[in-house]
């Protein structure tokens, strides 16, 4: 019995999603699942320092405005390799704007006015969230033995912290102020 082109197609498919690492099944589930929060937190993390790049205002403004625009710049580049790396080991990654707001956990601002400090503030707890979202992911990749991503993440943890950083002596400067 031959088998038609298309049911040929689909069997090569199947292998090849397979065979992508030899990572299993369910390494490959829980770390995309997992990976799939992170890039929608990455997002959402994204467009609020972007917001708050855009809507920065006060005498600080330029040094501030700056220092979101390269922390915005940072955050974006996490993104392509979050999904590239969910993708790689076969799992699937976020389509949709609405798929990015199914999935994230930090919260967005749409209020019209925020303060400068009250910025800077939300965004360093924000980072320090994101960076103990990082370390449960590494978990998830510790415990499937997934070095590569594992890898990826502590770079991305080191980043975070150290944006966590510069934000928080900014926001406890001006408290002493």
């Amino acid at each position: 019995m031959t088998q038609t082109h298309a049911s040929k197609r689909e069997e090569r498919k199947k292998t090849d999603a397979e065979t992508r690492t030899d990572l299993g099944h369910d390494a490959v589930t829980d770390i995309s699942s997992e990976l799939r929060k992170l890039l929608a937190d990455v997002f959402a993390l994204y467009v609020k320092t972007k917001n708050f790049h855009w809507h920065m205002s006060g005498p600080q403004f330029r040094d501030y405005h700056l220092l979101l625009d390269e922390h915005s710049d940072q955050i974006f580049s996490m993104t392509d390799d979050i999904a590239e790396r969910a993708r790689k080991l076969g799992g699937t990654t976020l389509h949709s704007i609405s798929d990015i707001t199914k999935h994230q956990r930090l919260h967005d601002n749409n209020a019209e006015f925020v303060a400068p400090h009250d910025m800077l503030a939300e965004l360093r707890n924000d980072n320090l969230e994101l960076t103990r979202y990082l370390r449960a992911t590494h978990e998830v990749c510790d415990r499937h033995n997934d070095v590569a991503t594992a890898s990826l993440i502590e770079t991305w943890i080191d980043e975070t912290e150290r944006r966590t950083w510069f934000l928080a002596e900014i926001t406890n400067g001006e408290k002493a102020s």
